[in-house]
């Protein structure tokens, strides 16, 4: 009895490398969650679309964990970054391949992915985006924390500093330290409200500061691009 025929998926590539003779090696983020396949003749058409922010359909053959591309296709029109938008985009990228369990579908991350990088493209301000995008995957990975409420059950309160305890949340503090939060920066995170001062600087720091521990202690190399002149 023949197997049915694999169903297309719509897909971005996160990253492709050559792989072997005249084949590739790419990550694919699918509503499926991320995937690696082989793509043959790599050269070729299917080769030219293999490229980041162009949105497909694919169709992903084999069980393991390694697939193969059947057909691929473009599946409208491309996402056209340049500058610093072209540098968020891959920052994202590889916050997708470090931080996405394979094969562990993420329907509303994929989602989120392909909305910001319309939203790149269109020239929106760079930071909310990406502060927006980093809160929502760590939310639906599960690794999410309430930015109203404190670690005891305590609503978070405006003239309050605190710190993070990752895993756990935000947990209030009596003594000036480094790399504590106000209040009030935390209540504007939580509406998104980036008019308040300081408001976008702090959600960077607390973003940091809560991916870190998933990254291992490996900096993430599209970082060192916003550094570069």
């Amino acid at each position: 009895m023949s197997s049915s025929a694999p169903v297309p998926q719509l897909a971005y590539v996160l990253h492709s490398r050559p792989y072997r003779e005249t084949s590739a090696l790419v990550d694919f983020i699918t509503p499926q969650g991320r995937l690696r396949a082989v793509l043959r003749s790599a050269r070729g058409k299917a080769g030219s679309l293999a490229r980041p922010f162009v949105p497909l359909e694919v169709e992903f053959r084999g069980r393991g964990e390694l697939k193969n591309v059947g057909r691929m296709e473009s599946a409208g029109i491309s996402t056209w970054l340049n500058g610093e938008a072209l540098f968020s985009g891959l920052y994202l990228n590889e916050l997708l391949i470090r931080l996405l369990p394979a094969e562990d579908p993420h329907p509303a991350v994929f989602e989120h992915y392909a909305a910001t990088l319309l939203a790149l493209a269109e020239g929106r301000a760079l930071e909310p985006l990406l502060r927006a995008f980093e809160w929502r995957l760590l939310d639906d990975l599960g690794y999410g924390f309430s930015l109203t409420v404190d670690i005891h059950g305590e609503p978070v309160a405006s003239d309050g500093l605190y710190r993070l305890q990752v895993d756990a949340g935000l947990e209030r503090v009596w003594l000036l330290q480094p790399g504590l939060f106000q209040g009030v920066e935390l209540q504007a995170m939580a509406e998104a409200d980036w008019a308040v001062a300081g408001a976008l600087s702090a959600a960077k720091r607390l973003m940091r500061q809560a991916l870190a521990v998933h990254l291992a202690g490996r900096p993430l190399a599209s970082r060192e691009l916003f550094r570069k002149p």
